[in-house]
């Protein structure tokens, strides 16, 4: 059996090595544009701001530990055509400008996401840079040596991680984005109007609810200015942060996808075409608060879905059991995580819904130190089932998101969590662990209605 790779950073590394551990006969090709494979883009600004002293242990695997297991591993090869009809894909060699032909039973598309570019005036001016890859992030450190004025343009994860490399490295930051708040897919307002506090109080200039019109440039070509409708802010150096698009131009009209291009799969990563299957940041997943499909290009649900490649690869074994976009951040010495909807996504997720907002220290008040933890359950109107959470504390709690990933995907109720068994042990929790209190402040909350 030939299998055909095409892209290897997370969700292809993990799909090689599945199909090769569940097929040890298989004939594995990759197919990789870049000279490297598994970078962890999650860990940039880590590396931008000095944290991660080595970017090489940003990587967990390597082309020569995949051609160890048994594939034939194409390294900065740009496959350019596709053809479903005949099982083919072309490919060119980067580095000699040969071109090949080879043949498929079975096609896995890997090839993740790109950086969305909007369509600035100026954005081609020099040091206006992306920040995705391994190459892209040694060039944000090696131009932020002489840059004193940083503009990030986007405040979700990566944008606010960034600002916080920026700060703790001494540079002037300003962050633009066109929503009202930062974190907007992940918090409700009562958790980032702590943290937008917390950037003011650290010097970061907020421009939010403001779109970038225009980018101005020196004479030398570099940029010095970003412009938005209301004000312009000096800038010597711009990262674009506002968001992701599948990479998958090269099966457009090939397969089922959604409008913005991610392909569509079943719950065995199986694609409209038998033969292709799809897994990480280039194809959908299912989203289960709202039972729905949804595109979150989360590394966690590459890993996953590049696992199930090689259990199903030619019969159904393993079935994806969904994702709640459980994500973890610190920020200033804030440890925060949310999983499932918002208040306010769940509209958008066709999801009527409830919040309870609560307050209390994670450990008794008779112990040395202890402190608060801010929360907020989401659940179901009708079903009281739980479809979403958010913690907030300086005692690190993200371990909670978790759990609380677990409720939304196991379907459990306010009235479940609310009585759940957890330790107490009074260095890390009450008799009631503060989960079971956010659950139970739902409970009278639920009992006003």
């Amino acid at each position: 059996m030939k299998v055909v790779v095409v892209g290897c950073t997370h969700a292809g590394t993990a799909a090689v090595k599945s199909i090769l551990t569940n097929h040890p006969n298989a004939e594995v090709t990759v197919y990789e544009r870049n000279d490297n494979v598994s970078f962890l883009s999650c860990g940039i600004a880590l590396y931008v701001g000095g944290v991660v002293k080595e970017a090489d242990s940003l990587f967990y695997s390597s082309p020569e530990e995949l051609a160890s297991l048994g594939a034939t591993v194409k390294m900065e090869h740009e496959v350019e055509i596709i053809d479903v009809e005949h099982k083919t894909v072309t490919a060119k060699d980067l580095t000699t400008g040969s071109v090949e032909t080879v043949s498929y039973d079975k096609l896995v598309m890997t090839t993740g996401s790109w950086p969305i570019v909007p369509p600035i005036k100026g954005i081609e001016a020099e040091n206006i840079l992306l920040c995705k890859n391994f190459n892209q992030a040694n060039v944000i450190i090696e131009r932020a040596k002489e840059a004193k004025k940083v503009v990030v343009v986007g405040g979700g994860y990566i944008g606010i991680e960034l600002v916080e490399a920026f700060v703790e490295s001494g540079k002037e930051v300003t962050l633009i984005d066109g929503l009202d708040r930062i974190l907007n897919k992940y918090l409700d307002k009562p958790f980032t109007d702590v943290l937008e506090k917390e950037l003011v109080d650290r010097g970061v200039t907020l421009a939010l609810g403001e779109n970038v019109q225009e980018f101005q440039a020196d004479a030398a070509g570099h940029v010095n200015k970003v412009i938005t409708p209301s004000q312009e802010f000096d800038a010597d150096m711009v990262i674009m942060c506002v968001g992701f698009s599948p990479n998958t131009t090269l099966l457009k009209d090939k397969v089922d996808m959604l409008p913005n291009g991610a392909i569509v799969v079943d719950k065995f990563m199986r694609s409209s075409n038998p033969d292709i299957l799809a897994a990480g940041d280039s194809a959908v997943v299912h989203y289960n608060p709202s039972n729905s499909t949804n595109y979150i290009p989360l590394a966690t649900n590459a890993v996953r879905q590049g696992m199930l490649v090689g259990y199903n690869l030619v019969e159904q074994k393993l079935a994806y059991r969904g994702t709640q976009g459980t994500s973890g951040l610190y920020l200033f010495g804030w440890k925060i995580g949310s999983t499932g909807v918002t208040l306010e996504s769940a509209k958008m997720n066709n999801l009527e819904v409830g919040a309870t907002l609560f307050e209390d220290n994670y450990r008794p008040e008779f112990m040395p130190t202890t402190e608060n933890v801010m929360m907020e359950l989401v659940y179901e109107k009708g079903t009281n089932r739980i479809v979403g959470g958010q913690l907030m504390s300086k005692y690190d709690i993200t371990q909670s998101a978790n759990t609380l990933s677990l409720a939304v995907q196991n379907e459990m109720t306010v009235e479940d969590l609310a009585l759940s068994d957890f330790f107490f042990q009074p260095h890390f929790d009450r008799p009631w662990n503060y989960l079971n209190l956010l659950a139970q402040a739902a409970l009278k909350d639920l009992a006003k209605n």
